[in-house]
Parts: C-alpha cells; sequence; structure tokens
C-alpha cells in the first residue's frame, strides 16, 4: 500500500479507474428516475462520510480555519458539485458514453489554465504525452453515440462545461492547498462541503420526496459511496504526488475503464476503432507518466 500510495502512476490508474466506474453507475441511477443532483449528492455524503469516519478512527479530526473553510466550499462546487450535477444531468441526454468522453478533455485544458497563470508546467514529453492521449479521445468520440439521436446543442454545452470546471478545479486546488493538511482530511472537508450545498439545493427545488427513488437501486447506492469514498482519498494524494497537469489525466483512464464497463456490464457496443482509441490513451498516459519521472528525478538531483 505504501508503494500505491508514492507512485503517481499506481495512483492515477486507481483513480481514474474508480471514476470511470462513476459513469455506469450514474447511468443505472438516472434510468431508475434519482434526480441528477440527489445522485451527485449520494456521492459526496457517502465519500465524506466514509472516510470522516476513517479518519476519526485513526485519531485524527478535521480541523478548521478560515482558510480551510474557504478552500473546502470552493472546492466542493467547482470540482465536486457543478461538474457531477452537469454530468448527471447530461447522461440522459447525450449518453454515459458520450459524457465520459468530456472528462478526456479536462488534461488540456488543466495545462491551459497551468501554464496561464504559471502553476506547474510539464515538459515536452508531458505536452506530448497529453496531445497523444487527446488524440485517442478524439477517436473514442467520433465513433460513439450512446444517445441514439443527435445531441441538442444545449446539452453538448453543458457537457463541454464538465471538463472546464475540472480544470479549474484541478489549478485552484494545488495553488490554494492549505500547508500541513493531509488529503485525507481535505478530502473530507470538501465532499461535505459539497453535500451541504447540493442538499440545500435539492430540498428548495424538489423537496424530500426527491430522495424517494433511491429506494429503487439500494445497491447501486452502496457500490457508488463505497467507490467514491475510495476514489477520493487517493485523488488529492495523486494531487500532492503528481500535480494538476498530472492529476487530469484520470479523464483517460476513466474514458477507457468506461468502454470495458460499459460493454461488459451494460452491454454497450463499440467499433473497432473505439478500443483502438483506448489504446491510445493508454500510451497517452505511459508517456505522460514518463515525463512526470524525469521532472521528479530533475528535482531530485538539484542541490539544496
Amino acid at each position: 500500500m505504501k508503494f500505491l500510495w508514492d507512485s503517481a502512476l499506481g495512483l492515477l490508474v486507481v483513480t481514474g479507474g474508480l471514476l470511470g466506474l462513476t459513469l455506469p453507475f450514474g447511468k443505472l441511477a438516472t434510468a431508475a428516475g434519482v434526480p441528477a443532483m440527489v445522485w451527485a449528492f449520494v456521492i459526496s455524503l457517502g465519500a465524506g462520510g466514509v472516510l470522516l469516519c476513517a479518519l476519526l478512527l485513526r485519531g485524527q479530526r478535521v480541523r478548521l480555519t478560515a482558510h480551510k473553510l474557504r478552500y473546502f466550499f470552493v472546492t466542493a462546487a467547482v470540482s465536486y458539485a457543478v461538474p457531477n450535477l452537469l454530468m448527471f444531468s447530461a447522461i440522459p441526454h447525450l449518453g454515459a458514453g458520450y459524457t465520459g468522453i468530456m472528462f478526456t478533455l479536462s488534461p488540456v485544458i488543466t495545462l491551459v489554465f497551468s501554464i496561464l497563470l504559471r502553476v506547474r508546467r510539464p515538459n515536452m514529453l508531458g505536452i506530448v504525452g497529453i496531445a497523444v492521449g487527446f488524440v485517442g479521445a478524439v477517436m473514442v468520440a467520433v465513433t460513439r453515440g450512446e444517445a441514439g439521436q443527435p445531441a441538442d446543442l444545449f446539452w453538448v454545452v453543458m457537457g463541454l462545461l464538465i471538463p472546464v470546471s475540472l480544470a479549474a478545479g484541478n489549478i485552484y486546488r494545488t495553488a490554494d492547498w492549505p500547508q500541513g493538511t493531509g488529503p485525507i482530511e481535505l478530502a473530507v472537508g470538501s465532499h461535505l462541503a459539497s453535500a451541504a450545498i447540493l442538499l440545500v439545493g435539492i430540498l428548495a427545488l424538489f423537496g424530500v420526496k426527491a430522495f424517494a427513488p433511491l429506494s429503487g437501486v439500494p445497491m447501486v447506492v452502496v457500490a457508488q459511496a463505497a467507490s467514491a469514498s475510495a476514489m477520493f482519498a487517493f485523488f488529492f494524494r495523486l494531487q500532492a504526488v503528481g500535480g494538476p497537469v498530472y492529476l487530469s489525466q484520470i479523464g483517460y483512464v476513466a474514458a477507457a475503464v468506461g468502454l470495458f464497463a460499459g460493454t461488459i456490464f451494460l452491454g454497450e457496443q463499440y467499433q473497432l476503432l473505439t478500443w483502438a482509441g483506448a489504446v491510445i490513451i493508454t500510451a497517452g498516459v505511459f508517456i505522460t507518466t514518463s515525463a512526470q519521472n524525469q521532472i521528479s528525478t530533475k528535482a531530485q538531483s538539484q542541490p539544496a
């Protein structure tokens, strides 16, 4: 476990894989009539609650400061509440697969934001890896049509806002990371803040009755809460180890995992070009990993 906790590649694969499971779980939930905002709430409350219990069992607690509260609520809105709400709202209109492709745009947008804001810029090999992964994502995108009909322009725009929000969150979490605060504590605070924001929205817009459809998919709720809590524990650690641009590669991994999950569990069919794109996405991740290792080696070799 210690090796995984310190490995950027291992963290990337695990985090991206767990993120990829969110798409089929979300498709099953929305098909059962669960509102998008309620399912986003399930993810945040499940992840925040489970991780809080783990934190308390280890004898630790969340120490609140003005800086942390700001971090929790900004991260909650930009990284979790907004993109999850957009994602689960778009899935019924665009399809789970097409919506999942939006995650693969996050590395490119994160790179642009990172360069503009001078946060952490990858080397040339890292840029090549991102470009290769993006080519694979485009190949997958042009061969998939899970919605079964031409998507409405409004929902396409809503889908495109998902990677923009994710990229903004990637940069913010690195730039404003509270010193001396561990990844589990940040995950707990951010997700409970997201759950609070979403709960207010649910009660204001729909009322308590919006939670009723959850009774029809109890096992999906449990599976989603478990995978989300595990994912975000690794997510914040990956943020610390790899930085915002490397972190954004989880979108590529999630897209590839989504293809396998859709085929095996949801009976979806994909063209050969789609699978070729998934292979290219994997190649892009490994190229970027090599670039990350070069940066780490160079930093360690420089005199203090």
